[in-house]
């Protein structure tokens, strides 16, 4: 029997419902200040094919266009009740280049935690900063961000120095500017308005959404609650997962996390 996996299972329902309010907290900041948000990723495909969380799920993803990120970043911290807490790439070194909205008193192990940087560990919600794209093709996308964003993460994760890392070090730093190149280049000859995605670092799939599948923004309900969604749903989740109603095979319904625990002390 994997205990650790029974574990995780019989806390999993009350980690949601604890990702679930800060959401809630998410969207009322969002409405006050007029900041566009919507469900992203598994949360998406959660809301169309389950109604609610992907059983197996056990964290909450949302996108946001990078203006209303910032402003999210701005009024966030004074917006947010104490248990919570926006984390960002400058406020807390987590060596990931997006924001999380985490709860204090909870806690949550991913596999790629870095123990030794004291940054918040609680249960959260992602935030993914979205920006116009050029008008280049999908073939192009998923070659240069696929690239970009694998080379950034190979960089920007702690190594076992040798002679063959640095010589890595070297070779994905020399393959990320060059990616970095090819983008600058479309982006300065290509006109934008049609796609939108991930910034690049976040694209490791190569991923573009057209800005009409997204914009006006609707809403769908998640967990008997209704919070923003893309215009088209169907086109949205084609472009993440394909065949996205098609429900995966047993053991592939795998929780995230390494560990999850939804509260440090009783309250």
């Amino acid at each position: 029997m994997n205990y650790l996996e029974q574990f995780k299972q019989q806390q999993l329902r009350t980690c949601q419902l604890k990702q679930l309010g800060i959401l809630e907290e998410i969207d009322r900041i969002c409405r006050k200040h007029n900041i566009s948000y919507w469900l992203d990723g598994g949360s998406l495909l959660g809301a169309v094919r389950h109604g609610g969380f992907i059983p197996w799920d056990d964290d909450i993803d949302i996108a946001m266009p990078q203006d209303d990120a910032r402003r999210f970043a701005e009024v966030a911290p004074k917006e947010l009740p104490s248990t919570l807490r926006l984390q960002t790439p400058d406020t807390e070194n987590t060596r990931e280049p997006i924001m999380k909205v985490r709860d204090l008193n909870s806690f949550y192990v991913e596999g790629n935690e870095d123990f030794s940087l004291d940054y918040c560990k609680g249960l959260f919600v992602d935030i993914f900063p979205m920006i116009d794209y050029p008008n280049v093709s999908r073939a192009f996308c998923r070659k240069y961000g696929k690239d970009m964003s694998r080379c950034y993460s190979i960089l920007h994760h702690s190594h076992q120095y040798s002679w063959r890392t640095v010589a890595e070090l070297f070779y994905f730093g020399a393959r990320y500017q060059f990616c970095k190149l090819m983008w600058k280049a479309a982006f300065a000859f290509k006109r934008t308005g049609t796609y939108m995605s991930n910034i690049l670092i976040n694209n490791g799939y190569g991923i573009m959404h057209r800005r009409d599948s997204i914009f006006p923004l609707g809403t769908i309900e998640f967990e008997g609650k209704r919070f923003s969604a893309p215009a088209n749903t169907d086109a949205y989740l084609h472009d993440l997962y394909r065949d996205y109603m098609q429900i995966p095979p047993k053991e592939k319904q795998k929780i995230h996390s390494v560990f999850i625990l939804p509260e440090l002390i009783k309250q």
